[in-house]
């Protein structure tokens, strides 16, 4: 299979339509992580195929969580190498993505690889998050976390920036979860929690969407 249908299957897989035109930047970014990769630690993943699958449709898997629509604008906390919020950019580009990342050298890949995909309404914030508010308080439809911290806090710190009503996606390991008490003292609910598994590797995964109370 090519790299390209991995992509194109791995998206169908979670309802998405993805372009060859879609997929076609996908590998172009999957290019440019690769030299980048070997001057600054990007990712430990080597292998294409498994960047395909353990970033790329990963990451795809977070739009299961929220149907994408003009005017929503999405937080991605600690964007790292741009994973999810990246690839939900290029599957979805109604959005309008910020990306928060402190360590410079990442954001310098991430503003470079913006500019290679010509990607448009996207910015790369060199922060931590906590330096973010009060501006961007509860400005955002969503907000995603991946590698980020664990799960307590990143709700708690991930539901300041979001709107009443807003949706924060997390992905995580099948053992991975968060206490109730924890959800509610933060002013959030759980909406949704789907038992996933990666196409091509069969990693499990956890998607949880919790959504802010109004």
């Amino acid at each position: 299979m090519t790299l390209r249908k991995m992509l194109i299957d791995g998206a169908a897989a979670f309802g998405l339509g993805l372009t060859d035109e879609q997929a076609d930047i996908c590998l172009v970014y999957l290019v440019e992580l690769e030299k980048w990769n070997r001057k600054i630690n990007l990712t430990a993943i080597r292998d294409e195929r498994e960047i395909i699958t353990k970033h790329f449709i990963d990451s795809f898997s977070y739009l299961k969580g929220f149907k994408p629509a003009p005017g929503m604008a999405m937080l991605d906390m600690g964007s790292g190498a741009g994973f999810p919020a990246l690839p939900i950019k290029i599957a979805a580009p109604v959005l309008s993505v910020i990306m928060v990342e402190s360590v410079r050298k990442k954001g310098a890949f991430l503003r470079h690889i913006i500019r290679t995909l010509r990607l448009e309404d996207v910015e790369v914030l060199d922060a931590r998050t906590e330096m973010l508010l009060p501006e961007h308080r509860a400005r955002y439809n969503i907000v995603t976390a991946r590698a980020f911290a664990e799960m307590g806090a990143v709700l708690k710190e991930g539901a300041l920036f979001l709107k009443p009503g807003g949706l924060m996606i997390m992905s995580r390991g099948p053992a991975e979860t968060v206490s109730d008490d924890t959800v509610s003292e933060n002013c959030m609910l759980v909406k949704g929690r789907h038992e996933i598994i990666l196409p091509v590797s069969g990693d499990p995964r956890t998607l949880w969407v919790f959504q802010k109370k109004d």
